[in-house]
């Protein structure tokens, strides 16, 4: 067999970088627990009409055939395709079960998602995500959206991702679609949807040709198409931004519920978590289901790489008929988060094996012994391995220290009772297996940013 070639776009993490990852995963899951978000998990594959509902390009959609259907045939109108997110799948989720469900229904999903984009730094084509979503029938209160940009801040910030203390890693910037549509209906342009998808790509191609595509898509003039950039030019860490929009001179009832809306959770943001949000009027998210407040969330340090959290307010998703389910959500790309992380060296962990005791091998005769003792220490939650052979000791602690394991434990004989070892400081001592313990922090690997 040939060596085998690697596949861009579908990460595969050494065991050190899996441990980290299960680590932030552990994180989040608690997290979101502590805040009453319920586990989800759902299939990976929808029907292909109900992935495209969202508007992405069906060439981001992965097919699902078997290999003895026709490779040419057409696609039909029951294809599958595997889910880029894990939003469509639960609004399909909460359709299909809404009479078995509590409302308001507060679920948390860690799942993998398939999505066929160019991979690159921080994207993949098979990536990990982490999404919280609130859905309510009928109506959602406004508070919610309040409360998810804080229940992240939560999550995220417990973790060692390299910042200064007291600094939180991230920063989550919020804008509204009112306050957006609102402001393009004010200024005359019918088409705010359009005039939203344009404002999106900012960032990407800059401020003169997104005035040349408002001119082009959504007709805009000259003075239209300024004033939207004058809109999307605002940011502040406080409700300041009110009064900016407020000089612009453009009036709406819309734009007013934006406004007020946005202040709010901003406003809050800073009681709780000062520095968390940030109002960037140029974040538009460009998927058309989002009616309300929209985020994105930015690691501190790599700003470059765009947003690594992202979602908002949808009140039109999760409708079939007369059944409503409006809700809110907010989706970490724990995949590129990790990878930019990863790519830069900042997380490391400090052993590369779960293991903490490793227990010497004296000869041969004696691993029933040793299997023991290893199962004594395992049985009070010590991660134990037995040597591999029965070397010189010299070789066995060589071993253990390739591998990070803090501590080796000797068998006595002859009447001599067990010692164990700590091998980083050399300090020997007696020990049972039924009531000896290494220090917590050596209990298991400890992840470390910086």
């Amino acid at each position: 067999m040939s060596k085998p070639t690697p596949i861009s776009g579908f990460p595969e993490w050494l065991p050190p970088q899996r441990m980290i990852e299960l680590h932030v995963l552990d994180r989040l899951r608690s997290t979101f627990e502590l805040y009453g978000f319920a586990p989800l998990e759902t299939r990976s594959v929808e029907p292909l009409d109900q992935l495209l509902r969202k508007g992405e390009t069906s060439k981001e959609v992965y097919l699902l055939r078997r290999l003895q259907d026709d490779a040419g045939a057409d696609v039909g109108a029951d294809a599958l395709g595997l889910h880029f997110d894990l939003t469509v799948p639960f609004a399909r989720f909460v359709l299909e079960n809404a009479g078995k469900l509590q409302f308001p229904f507060r679920r948390y999903q860690i799942q993998k998602v398939w999505r066929g984009e160019r991979p690159q730094e921080g994207r993949y084509r098979e990536f990990l995500q982490a999404d919280i979503d609130i859905v309510d029938r009928d109506t959602l209160p406004f508070h919610y959206e309040v409360e998810l940009p804080l229940v992240i801040g939560d999550a995220l910030g417990g973790l060692p991702l390299g910042q200064p203390d007291g600094e939180l890693p991230v920063v989550i910037q919020v804008n509204n679609r009112k306050l957006c549509e609102g402001f393009y209906r004010g200024l005359g342009i019918e088409d705010a949807e359009g005039a939203l998808r344009v404002i999106d790509k900012l960032d990407k191609i800059g401020p003169d040709r997104v005035a040349a595509a408002l001119s082009e898509t959504v007709g805009a003039s000259d003075a239209q198409a300024r004033a939207c950039l004058a809109l999307a030019q605002i940011g502040a860490a406080d409700a300041s931004f009110v009064d900016q929009v407020r000089a612009l001179g453009v009036d709406d009832p819309m734009l007013d519920e934006g406004l007020a809306e946005l202040a709010a959770v901003v406003e809050a943001a800073g009681r709780y978590a000062p520095g968390l949000c940030r109002a960037e009027l140029k974040i538009a998210r460009g998927l058309d289901y989002y009616t309300g407040t929209v985020y994105e969330t930015q690691l501190r340090g790599f700003e470059r790489a765009g947003s690594i959290c992202s979602g908002g307010r949808y009140d039109n998703l999760a409708t079939a008929g007369a059944d409503r389910f409006p809700g809110v959500g907010l989706s970490i790309g724990v995949s590129r988060m990790l990878g930019l992380l990863f790519g830069a060296g900042v997380l490391t962990v400090s052993r590369q094996v779960p293991t903490a005791v490793l227990v010497a091998l004296p000869d041969e005769e004696r691993r029933a012994d040793c299997d023991q003792v290893a199962a004594a220490l395992r049985a009070r939650g010590i991660a134990t391995e037995v040597a591999p052979g029965a070397q010189k000791y010299g070789k066995q602690i060589r071993f253990a220290e390739r591998r990070g394991i803090p501590f080796v434990w000797f068998p006595g004989g002859d009447g001599e009772p067990d010692t164990v070892k700590d091998i980083r400081s050399g300090d020997q001592a007696e020990a049972f297996a039924a009531t000896w313990a290494p220090p917590a922090v050596d209990l298991r690997p400890q992840v470390h940013g910086g």
